[in-house]
């Protein structure tokens, strides 16, 4: 998640026999779209209910001026609409470059040298500052709109990266210029899946929103997220992953790096997972795991998934990532 995909926070209005849904959401234009897709497939689902949508402003909404990496609060986008994530069908987790028009046709490896690349991302700088080292990468920030509005109207950066599930949920995909594959750019924990956050209590309203479960994303994103909780990690330190799931096996690449990129350390584990079927029941009293509530997806696999994810991390902790991570955030806080 990453990503800043969470679609919507539901909560039921008064009480759980009144027909009246109320969503909250961020104001920008792709959580509005976001959160119209969850809601209308929910309204197809439950015709008889009214589903009100509230739009709301989040702290990273309201702070522009300032680089994500250093304003120092988890959560900039959500801490607004609550913290109990479940996630749902996911979109293409990798990120995207867009170009300014002079360069359309061009890659980051033949841009010209000293081109300067928009992100606001310390994960994507790390790994593509080691790969494409005659770049330049200088922090972008905004909404969609804003970003391709400063990349198309000033001359200050030759392209941009962005998450490729935002320009496709948009309708942008033709200012795709070039999609990072995971060898080239892993991406952020949860990136491309969206998540409708919902009160603990609101035991009604969890089983409402629990038929959007995608149960290979929810499994894929709970190791994601397990393994970015152990690491300690967030926005101040470069933590990107990949993960696959493939004849019963997930797959999780989990990777580190310095600021500069200049030093990293990754690794790949497996662990056998048997997907439910759709909408499978789980166990009644299933609690959360990392922050995510899956009542129809039974609670061996999402041990499974959440136990991969912690073990990927202590193997990089036992190697040594730990230091990589303390000298990232050092220095991102002295900057």
């Amino acid at each position: 998640m990453s990503s800043n995909d969470n679609a919507a926070a539901a909560a039921e209005e008064n009480s759980p026999k009144m027909r009246v849904i109320r969503v909250g959401t961020r104001k920008s234009q792709l959580a509005r779209i976001q959160t119209d897709s969850v809601v209308a497939t929910l309204k197809a689902l439950y015709p008889g209910l009214q589903f009100d949508i509230i739009a709301m402003s989040t702290t990273g909404d309201k702070i522009l001026d300032t680089a994500l990496s250093k304003i120092g609060e988890k959560s900039l986008f959500t801490k607004e609409l609550e913290h109990a994530l479940e996630k749902n069908e996911r979109e293409n987790p990798c990120d995207a470059v867009v170009f300014h028009p002079r360069f359309v046709g061009k890659t980051l490896e033949t841009l010209p040298e000293k081109s300067v690349v928009g992100t606001s991302s310390l994960r994507r700088a790390a790994q593509l500052q080691r790969k494409f080292p005659h770049l330049e990468f200088k922090s972008i920030r905004g909404n969609l709109n804003t970003r391709l509005r400063k990349l198309d109207e000033q001359q200050e950066f030759s392209a941009i990266i962005l998450a490729a599930a935002g320009l496709q949920r948009m309708g942008w995909q033709n200012r795709v210029g070039q999609i990072l594959h995971p060898e080239e750019c892993m991406y952020a924990v949860g990136q491309g899946a969206l998540g409708v956050e919902v009160r603990a209590k609101d035991q009604d309203i969890l089983d409402l929103v629990g038929i959007l479960h995608d149960p290979e994303t929810l499994l894929c994103c709970i190791a994601e997220r397990a393994f970015l909780r152990h690491l300690e990690g967030g926005c101040s330190v470069p933590v990107a992953v990949h993960t696959a799931m493939k004849d019963g096996q997930l797959y999780l690449t989990g990777g580190v790096w310095s600021l500069d990129g200049s030093d990293s350390m990754q690794e790949t584990m497996q662990a056998t997972i048997a997907v439910p079927a759709q909408h499978e029941d789980g166990p009644e009293d299933d609690p959360q795991l990392v922050g995510i509530t899956a009542q129809n997806i039974p609670r061996v696999a999402q041990l499974a998934a959440e136990n991969l994810g912690i073990s990927l991390a202590n193997l990089l902790l036992n190697k040594g990532a730990k230091n990589i991570l303390d000298v990232a955030r050092q220095l991102n806080d002295a900057h």
